[in-house]
């Protein structure tokens, strides 16, 4: 009678060993974000390459990443206002913004231009060289300390439209004589359905009015964002970013990812 009962015995114990020896499932942290490829984008494998890089990182630290995707000014008000969230991404960093984020370490780098048509070159030399000009930009983005400034003194003329997509099919029908994008965001776009071989071929860009800038997560302003921040932080330290981005990019070029007909690859 007693040989049933230990048998019974080393079966539950065997059981608990295999039930404490299974991994425990990933935490999540969730955040908001605006389609914004290839950066942060469902268009693209693991949510783009700062959405590759920041699930990367979090593994290191145990969590998994869920991305959400709103259009901007909603993608804001979630990130920061919302118990759902932890924050929102990808977001430059302004002395407006500290007030309102924790900020995570750099988790991609980013370089805005100016779009125009060929056929109606670009001019100005200088951003106070576009003071007559009427200039496409996305409302509640920033767009650097300098262009910011000027805008809120009067000294340029913006037009605000919902995204970059729109700005450029306002460009493309000569709505706008110039845009502020960002150059990655451009191409990727220019290479998405919206847009013809013709539409690519119209437009240039003029690299030297801005500097490059990273961009990061918003964690939100009290006790847990700022946990959250410190535990990505650490975690990110022991992830090399230029490396990962690399491999990133080799992967979605060899599975043909999109658009690879003209090569994925980010200049």
């Amino acid at each position: 009678m007693d040989v049933p009962r230990s048998a019974g015995f080393f079966t539950c114990l065997l059981m608990a060993g295999a039930v404490a020896a299974a991994p425990a499932p990933a935490r999540t942290i969730r955040l908001a974000a605006e389609d914004w490829p290839p950066f942060i984008t469902a268009s693209l494998a693991h949510d783009g390459e700062s959405g590759n890089f920041t699930g990367t990182v979090l593994a290191r630290a145990g969590y998994a990443l869920q991305v959400d995707y709103f259009p901007w000014k909603r993608t804001m008000q979630l990130g920061l206002r919302s118990p759902r969230y932890a924050g929102f991404m990808a977001v430059w960093r302004t002395a407006e913004r500290e007030k309102l984020c924790h900020f995570s370490s750099p988790i991609g780098n980013t370089l805005t231009v100016l779009a125009y048509l060929k056929e109606a070159p670009l001019k100005a030399g200088s951003l106070a060289e576009l003071k007559d000009t009427r200039i496409g930009t996305v409302s509640g983005y920033s767009n650097g300390e300098q262009f910011d400034a000027m805008v809120r003194r009067g000294e340029l003329r913006t037009d605000e439209g919902v995204s970059d997509i729109v700005n450029l099919k306002k460009l493309l029908s000569r709505r706008f004589s110039v845009i502020v994008i960002e150059k990655h965001v451009l191409r990727q776009l220019m290479l998405g359905p919206d847009f013809s071989k013709a539409d690519r071929e119209r437009v240039a860009l003029a690299e030297n009015f801005f500097s490059e800038r990273s961009v990061h997560i918003c964690f939100k302003r009290n006790a847990e964002g700022q946990a959250q921040q410190k535990m990505f932080n650490a975690a990110a330290r022991t992830v090399d970013m230029a490396r990962l981005e690399r491999d990133y990019w080799k992967k979605i070029d060899r599975e043909g990812g999109a658009g690879s007909e003209a090569g994925a690859t980010p200049p």
